[in-house]
């Protein structure tokens, strides 16, 4: 990861206020998708990664359900393609791995399935609309090969 970021492991009660803002961002302000299922009332019950710049401003986030659903990825605009994705991806499989997760999998933007596919997961599905976005479901043992950490991903 860019030494100008710095990813934390963390709950949604201590980072609320930083998860939240890069979700409304990206997601409700950039991707329209509604308030109401941006935030589903899960959070409580994720693993979370939280990005953050030199500042300390929060610029990604990824949470991590229990049954291994890596969701709510998230890169605001102008730190994208510095390698934040992949960092929170990495860190996300680790936890699953940790928790022993059979798999894991996603929901994938269909713009981002080749970052995906970089990090070993394969499509499992027909495309589908989630909030007014094609997605397709992708799956992937959690250590299973993928790209390697320090490369740099969309």
């Amino acid at each position: 990861m860019n030494p100008r970021f710095n990813l934390i492991h963390t709950r949604w009660p201590d980072s609320k206020a930083g998860l939240g803002m890069v979700r409304r961002v990206v997601f409700i302000e950039e991707q329209q998708v509604p308030e109401a299922l941006e935030y589903d009332g899960l959070d409580e019950a994720c693993q979370h990664v939280l990005v953050t710049d030199a500042e300390n401003r929060p610029v990604g986030c990824g949470r991590l359900k229990a049954d291994g659903h890596i969701g709510r990825m998230a890169v605001l605009k102008g730190c994208r393609g510095q390698g934040i994705g992949s960092a929170m991806l990495v860190a996300l499989l680790e936890v699953a791995r940790v928790q022993r997760c059979a798999e894991v999998y996603l929901h994938a933007q269909v713009s981002a399935i080749p970052f995906y596919e970089k990090h070993g997961f394969c499509v499992s599905s027909e495309v589908f609309m989630d909030a007014g976005i094609p997605h397709k479901t992708m799956r992937k043992s959690p250590g299973s090969p993928g790209q390697d950490p320090g490369e740099t991903a969309a």
